[in-house]
């Protein structure tokens, strides 16, 4: 039984470039810009000599670099998933990084391949662009949800500064101290703000609006009511936190309800590649008394399309919103 190597070469190919451009963040902004770090990154840099004034301006360029660049060719489907993630790289940075992902990929499969030259440079693009855009997306993912899962202990350490007598800003800087990132540099960032001179209210806002969260927009506004109708913001924001814990546990239910029928939609759209795979290691020439006729490529775009058309309705069909 002949075997063929390929499509295992193409698959370690596809890691390493998920594994280079994670070297490469990496590498130019340190650990600090992990999200594992207990000291968040804000309180990094300052520690580093930095100022607070340089700090703030640093972390609010990176924080609307991406959306700024949206004009970009083919930049758009990326920016919003950039920005929730925070990619400290600039866009430039990010598209050169892309070009640099695919030049790798090109030269890996040159040298570990066979395959003709169209069809490593359209792979080498689609691995180059597809996994710049699967890292960030999984960096936006994994600070969403820890945006979520940290935002009921913050308004509760707020709650608590309130009631033993801090002003609402000094509540929202002994958050910026006590919580690691991501929401630990965020609510710095207001912080700062907040001892320039904008209003606190605003920057929760733009905050909300910029992770486009459901709970920052729940804080953002019980702060605004407070502020123009006075009342106990303790009182309000410790309701506030039930409220999310209660959201944060339904969502938590619902995701583990789901979780058969997720796994079961990714294995259905899996397994059709996953033989295809198979097929190719195990027997390269399967296809050979077919795929010369005028009827295989339309049919195996055919395939793909369905392929693709059936992950999107099963992403749909699980994906229950709280």
């Amino acid at each position: 039984m002949e075997l063929s190597a390929e499509p295992v070469i193409y698959i370690l190919i596809f890691v390493g470039v998920l594994a280079l451009v994670e070297g490469l963040y990496l590498t130019v902004f340190g650990k600090s810009i992990s999200l594992n770090n207990r000291v968040n990154r804000r309180l990094d840099m300052m520690e580093k000599g930095a100022g607070r004034e340089e700090v703030l301006e640093q972390l609010r360029k990176e924080m609307s670099q991406h959306m700024n660049s949206g004009g970009i060719p083919l930049y758009s489907m990326l920016a919003d998933k950039a920005q929730k993630a925070n990619i400290a790289f600039s866009p430039k940075q990010l598209v050169m990084v892309m070009i640099l992902v695919t030049i790798m990929a090109f030269l890996g499969m040159t040298i570990g391949t066979s395959a003709a030259l169209p069809i490593r440079i359209f792979l080498s693009v689609a691995m180059g662009v597809g996994g710049v855009f699967f890292w960030v997306s999984r960096k936006a993912k994994k600070r969403m949800d820890l945006l979520e899962e940290q935002l009921p202990e913050a308004v509760e350490l707020m709650v608590r500064s309130l009631r033993v007598g801090h002003p609402f800003a000094s509540a929202v800087g002994i958050v910026a101290k006590e919580v690691p990132d991501p929401l630990g540099t965020e609510f710095g960032m207001i912080s700062d703000e907040a001892a320039y001179g904008r209003d606190i209210s605003e920057s929760l806002k733009d905050l909300a609006e910029r992770m486009d969260m459901q709970d920052l927009r729940f804080l953002a506004v019980a702060v605004t009511i407070q502020q123009q109708s006075g009342g106990n913001l303790a009182e309000i924001l410790e309701g506030l936190a039930r409220v999310i814990r209660s959201r944060f546990k339904l969502f938590r239910r619902v995701k583990a309800i789901t979780a058969e029928s997720k796994w079961s939609g990714m294995f259905l759209s899996a397994f059709p590649v996953i033989v295809i795979l198979v097929i190719s290691v195990l027997k390269p020439d399967y296809y050979d008394e077919v795929k010369d006729t005028a009827l295989f490529i339309p049919l195996a775009l055919a395939v793909g399309t369905l392929l693709a058309v059936n992950f999107i309705f099963m992403k749909i069909m699980v994906n229950i919103k709280v």
